[in-house]
């Protein structure tokens, strides 16, 4: 007897239908065909404990399963299920009459409980793209899975529960979510608030700046200063995620398997901030078996690097194409995926080695060599590629007991809005191919050479503040860009139409990187 079952294989951000075929007849061998792992190999062991311990036998039969298409590599216990159901139907233990309509995934325990497998959004939305009616998945992935409309998604427990669906002994309902309340009932709920900030009136300018414009930003200060504490309040300013930008940052993580039973949907910006000692495969991307790294973790939010200097340069070195693509493409042996990785790269860094080069406070014990060489570890490239340098000092314990709060979030991010709807509405008019190559623009940081002359020209004396600027600074062709992209924010913020050159000497200001004084330290 030949059974089908359907389910799929997740590579990248794409998932593919694979079609299980099991055929049996007389003899007791067990042969897999179709590129199947070692895991999936496994699943018969897997199988035959848990129909054991729900009152199945695993038949005494010649059993040749193909998983078609062949040139697909099969990995992971997801199979698990289908090949169950699959079995128990060409042994006539489960109906077969509504198996075509169905996709299902899931590991299965020796007891036959049902256990969540990594990237079940992509899956369902599959399974909605072929049509099938509906999609079986164990109980703590439907809610994920369960986003994707026109699509009856069943979370079961049990292997137990699989049988008696198909068999009609006793009815389960689809999963439903209200997939716009789940995405606007927590956006504007943050932990941590810009109001517990005192003092540091400038940083805070810069980093709203930066969520003005989709900026990325390096601040560099001294031990104790704020940088953690200010980068981690980001997020509560950027602008709320749109429901296709929530729904495309929620499919990354559903592949990476960080998506916590209780949510459907991501509806606050992601915020990843790995530890120095990250390597670059966790960084990017890749691995035997591929996963998203922390940059494509961080897409349509911010990437936090601390103590950037102490990052490995080689590390350091590969966000380059990243930054300027907004996307990874990770290519091996075996397979060739890509991530999509448009984020806000926020970083920190002491001035020194010791922390203290330039405190008032406090001495500075390293010597020339080691602050040049602790600073040559940024190489000039990358530094290019941050369009704001803001330099922090500690504030005063004196100063810092008197100070009142700061301005909170919600008044901060107002005017972010603001500055980013005139971006979009800026950009609505360009056709897609206008990103050279990189999607849609969405913000300043993301403009085009091409948009620069169309919508960041500086009038005659901006052009001359510009040119001075980049005379004494000895500023690259990149950084001249950069500097008009920041000062088109400010543009922005201000609701002005022409770039002034206010904005020009604001966005000059933010190169402190570029200064001599820094530059004669090996930068």
């Amino acid at each position: 007897m030949l059974v089908k079952t359907y389910c799929a294989a997740v590579m990248g951000l794409e998932a593919n239908t694979i079609t299980i075929e099991i055929s049996m007849a007389r003899g007791v061998q067990l042969r897999f065909s179709g590129l199947a792992d070692t895991a999936v190999k496994e699943s018969y062991d897997r199988i035959r404990a848990a129909m054991q311990n729900n009152g199945y036998k695993m038949p005494t039969a010649d059993l040749t399963i193909n998983l078609s298409p062949a040139d697909i590599k099969k990995e992971g216990s997801g199979y698990d299920l289908p090949l169950a159901i699959g079995i128990l139907a060409a042994n006539g233990k489960v109906s077969s009459n509504q198996l075509e309509k169905f996709m299902m995934v899931g590991e299965l325990g020796l007891d036959g409980i049902l256990k969540p497998i990594h990237g079940a959004l992509p899956i369902a939305i599959r399974a909605r793209k072929e049509q099938f009616t509906g999609l079986i998945v164990p109980k703590e992935n439907v809610r994920e899975a369960a986003v994707v409309n026109n699509l009856d998604v069943y979370g079961m427990e049990t292997l137990m529960d699989v049988i008696q669906f198909f068999n009609g002994t006793n009815t389960f309902e689809p999963t439903d979510i209200d997939t716009r309340r789940e995405f606007f009932e927590h956006q504007y709920t943050f932990d941590l608030d810009f109001s517990d900030v005192r003092g540091q009136e400038s940083v805070k300018r810069a980093l709203e700046v930066a969520a003005a414009g989709g900026h990325n930003m390096i601040m560099i200060g001294p031990p104790g200063s704020g940088k953690s504490m200010m980068a981690k309040r980001l997020p509560s300013i950027l602008p709320p995620l749109s429901l296709s930008e929530s729904l495309e940052t929620t499919q990354i993580h559903s592949v990476a398997g960080k998506l916590s039973r209780d949510t459907s949907l991501i509806s606050q910006r992601p915020f990843r901030a790995p530890h120095h000692t990250i390597s670059q495969v966790a960084l990017v991307g890749g691995g035997n078996s591929p996963q998203p790294g922390e940059i494509s973790l961080a897409h349509n939010g911010v990437l936090f690097l601390d103590e950037l200097p102490e990052l490995n340069r080689s590390v350091l070195e590969v966000l380059r194409q990243p930054l300027e693509d907004r996307k990874i493409s990770i290519s091996r042996a075996k397979y060739s995926v890509e991530y999509p990785c448009s984020f806000m790269l926020i970083a920190s860094m002491n001035p020194c080695p010791c922390g203290y080069y330039g405190d008032p406070t406090h001495h500075c014990v390293c010597t020339p060599g080691q602050i040049q060489r602790y600073m040559n570890k940024i190489s000039g490239p990358l530094l290019d590629r941050i369009d704001i340098h803001c330099e922090i000092q500690a504030v005063p314990f004196a100063q810092l007991s008197q100070m009142q709060p700061g301005e909170s979030s919600a008044i901060i991010r107002e005017r972010v809005i603001k500055a980013r709807n005139i971006q979009t509405e800026r950009f609505s008019s360009l056709p897609t191919g206008e990103g050279g190559g990189r999607g849609r623009i969405y913000c300043n940081a993301q403009m085009t050479e091409r948009m620069l002359h169309l919508f960041a020209e500086p009038d005659a004396t901006s052009l001359d503040m510009l040119r001075m600027a980049m005379e004494r600074l000895k500023l690259s062709a990149r950084a001249y860009s950069r500097i008009l992209k920041v000062a088109r924010t400010i543009a922005d913020l201000d609701n002005s139409e022409r770039i002034q050159s206010q904005h020009i000497a604001e966005a000059i200001g933010y190169r402190n990187l570029d200064r001599g004084d820094w530059a004669e330290r090996g930068i």
